[in-house]
């Protein structure tokens, strides 16, 4: 199996790494948080902005049955463009639209769902089984879940602080204090969530090498995942 699986909290650095790795390579790059915001942007855009997950408080209508009826339909799906697996939603790249606020704000809830946590893991496993060459997936649970037998596991960490103001220099925010302090709690809630969630918690596997990316630069990070990879997937 030619899959490297990189995991770890939002706004460690697991996709500017991944893509950079799988470019490096000559693999392919799959984000797996790609794919959960593309369905969450199908159901607000479809379903609508003000409802939830069925049993999830009041308002909530959303089922689970619907939800994956919803992303078959449209279809929501993976496209490989170049080397890079983009989400398409009806046929039209939402590569941008994902990263909105109110995707992020509601994708935890949509990734908490067991039969959309199946759904996304199939989907995964097909598009880096028809690309041989090789794929470098990032996301939550690659390591754990979805290719828990990938020879090269790696789990990347950063300071929340850090994380926070990657975050905000990510969506060309200023970095002021008073932001710094919101966008660190909001991490902080999101970490909780993926991290408690019954169905596959964000946690890193047993044979995961560890990687704190708080002061190591992108080239750095990039290095040293190549390296482990050159070592496990001899040419």
């Amino acid at each position: 199996m030619r899959v490297i699986a990189i995991d770890g909290p939002a706004a460690s650095g697991k996709s500017s790494t991944a893509e950079a790795v799988a470019r490096r390579l000559g693999w392919a790059h799959l984000d797996s948080g790609a794919l959960y915001r593309a369905i969450t942007l199908a159901v607000l855009d479809n379903l609508g902005d003000e409802k939830g997950v069925q049993g999830r408080g009041a308002g909530a209508r959303w089922g689970p049955q619907q939800i994956i009826a919803l992303t078959e339909d449209l279809p929501v799906r993976l496209v490989l463009v170049g080397q890079v697996f983009r989400p398409e939603v009806a046929g039209v790249d939402v590569a941008e639209a994902i990263r909105v606020e109110r995707v992020t704000r509601r994708v935890s809830e949509i990734a908490a769902i067991p039969e959309v946590r199946h759904w996304v893991n199939v989907r995964q496993r097909e598009v880096a089984l028809d690309y041989p060459q090789g794929v470098v997936v990032d996301g939550r649970d690659i390591g754990t879940v979805v290719f828990p037998d990938a020879p090269l596991k790696i789990f990347l960490t950063a300071s929340p602080g850090e994380r926070a103001r990657r975050r905000l220099a990510q969506r060309g925010d200023s970095v002021d204090p008073g932001q710094l302090r919101r966008e660190t709690e909001a991490l902080a809630a999101r970490d909780r969530a993926d991290s408690t969630r019954p169905v596959a918690p964000l946690r890193p596997a047993a044979d995961a090498i560890l990687l704190d990316t708080t002061t190591l630069p992108l080239e750095e990070q990039v290095q040293r995942v190549v390296a482990l990879a050159q070592a496990r997937f001899p040419e």
